[in-house]
This record gives structure tokens, C-alpha cells and sequence, in this order.
């Protein structure tokens, strides 16, 4: 985990095609009080790492971020207002490649939309 202590894993449940995991936020992590003092809110690249942490635990890959065809940031995630997301990862392997279309929701709403491609770590 390469920002120890901001998210831990609740659930993860492995699909055909990909995976749906459930993550708590640590309000109290120290990112947050840069990002913004009295008015947290999750980091757009904090939310990619998870993303890729995710996918290399679901693939067993070291993998590093080739490719961004897509990111919209649609929704404020407050972890102090919604520490738990839910991420809906849909992988592709191709080779060394690995392709992604993920969605972070906050319950019902969509935080996050993203295309991306992965490349194994050698």
C-alpha cells in the first residue's frame, strides 16, 4: 500500500470479469488535513492508487498506470460524510496488459468513472 493507513479493505468480491470491493476511508489519515483543513475531501490520485492496489490484488500483478482513456470525477467524496466507497472493476487481460473500466460510488451515487490500462511490472 504505498499511503499506509488511508483506506482498508472491507469486502472484496471476486467476478467472472473482475471485482466489487468495499473500502472504508480513514477520515483521520493525514492526507486529509492538507487536502482541504476543515473540509476534507479525497485526493482524484488517491483514488486512482486504490484503483490500481485493487486491480494488482485481484490479478496477483505488480502493474504500474500505462494508460488513462478516461477519468470523470462526477462526485466530492468527504471522508468525514462518506468513508465507505464501493469500487465495480470489470479487468481485462491482454498479455502484459491489463485493461480496466471501474466505478467509485458513495451508495447510490457515482464518484468516479474510469477507463485505464495497466502494465505489468517486470
Amino acid at each position: 500500500m504505498l499511503i499506509e493507513g488511508l483506506y482498508n479493505i472491507l469486502a472484496l468480491e471476486n467476478r467472472v470479469n473482475g471485482a466489487k470491493a468495499t473500502v472504508k476511508l480513514n477520515k483521520d489519515h493525514k492526507i486529509f488535513e492538507g487536502h482541504f483543513p476543515g473540509n476534507p475531501i479525497m485526493p482524484g490520485v488517491c483514488m486512482i492508487q486504490i484503483i490500481k492496489e485493487i486491480t494488482e490484488e485481484i490479478v496477483a500483478k505488480d502493474l504500474f498506470l500505462a494508460n488513462c482513456s478516461n477519468i470523470k470525477f462526477m462526485a466530492i467524496i468527504n471522508p468525514n460524510i462518506s468513508p465507505v466507497l464501493v469500487l465495480d472493476i470489470e479487468i481485462e487481460e491482454v498479455g502484459e496488459l491489463v485493461k480496466i473500466k471501474n466505478t467509485i460510488a458513495i451508495e447510490e451515487t457515482i464518484a468516479l468513472k474510469m477507463s485505464a490500462t495497466f502494465r505489468q511490472n517486470s
